[in-house]
C-alpha cells in the first residue's frame, strides 16, 4: 500500500516538473521563422515571374532589332533614299536601347533571385539549428524531470547567479524553497549542501 501510494507521488512530481518546463517554453521564434519563410517563397515566385516576363520582352526585342538589321539591309540594297535610311537607322538605335534596359533588368532579377537563394540557405540553416536547439531542449526537460524525481529538487534555472530552487516532500506533501549565494560559498560547499538536503528526504 505505501509503495502504491509513493509511485502515485511520483508521477504527481514528474507531471508538476514538466508543467514548470512547459513554462519556459517559448514558440516565438518558430513562429517567426515560419513567417520569413513563407515571405521568402512568395518573393522568389514574384521574382521568378518577373524574370520570365523580362526573358519574353527581350527575345521580343530581339526579333525585332533582327527585323530592323534585315530592313536596313533590303534599304541598302535596294538603294532606298536617305529619309528612309534615316529612319531605320533611328528604329533600329531605339531598339538597341531598348535591349540594353531589358538587359540592365534581367541583371538586377538575377542578382535579386541569388540574394534570395542565399536567404533561403541562411534559412534551411536557422531552421536545422533551431530543431536541433529544440531536441537538446527536449533531452534537457526530460533530464530535469528525471533528477527531480529522484532527488526531490526542482532547480530555478532564472537567476545564473545564484543556486536556488525547491525542495518537493512526497510524503507530506511539502514544498520549500532553498537558495544558495555563490558569492558567498564555495561549489563544493554548495554540491555538499545539496547532497545533505537530498539524504535527508
Amino acid at each position: 500500500m505505501g509503495e502504491s501510494t509513493r509511485m502515485i507521488d511520483v508521477e504527481k512530481l514528474i507531471s508538476y516538473s514538466d508543467d514548470l518546463v512547459e513554462v519556459l517554453k517559448d514558440k516565438r521564434d518558430i513562429n517567426n521563422l515560419t513567417q520569413c519563410f513563407q515571405h521568402f517563397n512568395d518573393l522568389r515566385s514574384h521574382c521568378d515571374a518577373d524574370s520570365n516576363e523580362v526573358h519574353r520582352l527581350l527575345r521580343e526585342y530581339e526579333e525585332k532589332i533582327e527585323a530592323c538589321k534585315k530592313k536596313t539591309e533590303q534599304a541598302k540594297l535596294e538603294v532606298a533614299d536617305g529619309a528612309e535610311m534615316e529612319y531605320l537607322q533611328k528604329e533600329y538605335q531605339e531598339e538597341l536601347e531598348k535591349e540594353r534596359g531589358l538587359e540592365e533588368e534581367l541583371r538586377a532579377v538575377s542578382n535579386e533571385i541569388i540574394e534570395l537563394e542565399r536567404q533561403r540557405v541562411s534559412i534551411e540553416e536557422r531552421k536545422k539549428n533551431l530543431r536541433k536547439y529544440e531536441q537538446d531542449k527536449l533531452k534537457e526537460q526530460r533530464k530535469l524531470s528525471m533528477y527531480a524525481s529522484i532527488t526531490n529538487i526542482i532547480p530555478d534555472l532564472e537567476d545564473q547567479s545564484r543556486i536556488s530552487g525547491h525542495i518537493v516532500d512526497r510524503d507530506k506533501k511539502v514544498i520549500k524553497k532553498f537558495e544558495f549565494d555563490t558569492s558567498k560559498m564555495t561549489a563544493f560547499d554548495a554540491c555538499d549542501s545539496l547532497w545533505k538536503m537530498i539524504n535527508s528526504r
